[in-house]
């Protein structure tokens, strides 16, 4: 399981470099093999690649006929990339990608699970503050009953 916020730099070829706290489970897990694609919130998605198996498979099994389930397929299928970990623990990261997310040098990767969120830092701590100026009223109605 992944957590944690950890702010990184992408190198001028667009490579980042895993935490060395992550690198080890990610050799075991999955020889370094990782999925990337995109999000609708425009932060990028990284997954072990037996962890994207199911969600590959949920996404392919959408409706075919539903115009909402094509667009999602589209765009997180469509954009799905398998990268691997080199040696020094580091990926490489498309200019396609990077562009999506607006990606340039600070960056923030989010452990959440079994995957995580590449943002860029901007945007994560912006996406922080608007976490943190929620009313208590409206976390627990996001929560639905669920205690921390």
């Amino acid at each position: 399981m992944f957590g944690g916020v950890t702010t990184l730099s992408l190198d001028s070829k667009g490579r980042l470099a895993i935490p060395a706290k992550h690198r080890d489970v990610l050799s075991e897990q999955c020889g370094g093999r990782l999925f990337i694609t995109v999000d609708p919130s425009q932060c990028l998605l990284i997954y072990p690649a037996p962890a994207w198996e199911p969600v590959r498979e949920k996404l392919n099994n959408l409706p075919a006929f539903n115009p909402q389930a094509r667009a999602l397929q589209r765009l997180i299928l469509g954009h799905a990339e398998e990268i691997e970990m080199d040696s020094a623990g580091r990926i490489l990261v498309s200019p396609t990608l990077r562009q999506f997310a607006s990606l340039d040098k600070a960056v923030a990767l989010v452990g959440l699970g079994s995957k995580f969120e590449l943002w860029d830092e901007a945007k994560w701590n912006a996406q922080t503050q608007a976490a943190l100026a929620m009313s208590p009223d409206e976390i627990a109605a996001q929560l639905d009953g669920f205690v921390l």
